[in-house]
This record gives C-alpha cells, structure tokens and sequence, in this order.
C-alpha cells in the first residue's frame, strides 16, 4: 500500500511539474536591421509571422537626421551615422505604416508597410 501511494505521488508531482512546464510560453524577441537614408527605409525583414516583440535597430546611413515611426512608437531624431533602436510588441496581426515624421521625407518615400500575420 505504501508503494503504491508513493508511485500515485510521484506520479501526481510530475504531473504539475510538466503541466506547468507547458503553460509556460517564450516570447522570441526578434530584431530588424533598418536602414535609413534620403530618403528611404530599407528594412531586413518587412514581416512578423505571428504578433510579438521587435526591435528595429536604425542605422541613419544618409546626410540628413531621420527618425522611425511605428504603431504609436517613435525613435529620437537619428543624426546622420549613428543608430537607434525602437522596441514595438505587436499584439495583434495587421499591417503596420511605419514613416520618418520628419516634415516632407515620409511624402518623398520614406514609409512603408510593416506586415505581422
């Protein structure tokens, strides 16, 4: 009898143990390579397969400052050579507009459409 609540109590704890194992999610953060420049994004990847974290890192490889706007998100102005990094969680699938919000480079091609399926 002994053994057999041990074995039931065994059984039990492994049970919990892998049941709370498998409740347990990881969320990948998956980071985006951005060029920017005049007057242009180029981005490393222009999709997310399901909704989670990314982060864009900016690279301004023009001459002029640029910034990156996504799903209610900015970065700082980016001065020319240097970098920034913009960190979004996507909750849901949707097309995303992401644009520089400096004042004429969004309308002379500086935007686009960020995609999470």
């Amino acid at each position: 009898m002994k053994r057999l609540i041990a074995s039931v109590l065994v059984l039990f704890a492994l049970a919990v143990g892998s049941s709370s194992a498998a409740t347990q999610q990881t969320t990948a953060t998956t980071t985006i390579q951005v060029k920017a420049g005049e007057f242009f994004f180029k981005l490393s990847k222009g999709s997310l397969t399901k909704p989670g974290t990314v982060v864009f890192a900016v690279k301004n490889v023009g001459h002029l400052a640029h910034d990156l706007k996504i799903a209610g998100k900015k970065t700082a102005l980016i001065q020319p050579g240097k970098s920034a990094t913009l960190k979004v969680v996507f909750t849901k699938a949707g097309h995303y507009r992401y644009l520089c919000t400096v004042p004429g480079h969004a309308a002379q091609g500086m935007q686009g459409t960020f995609v999470v399926h």
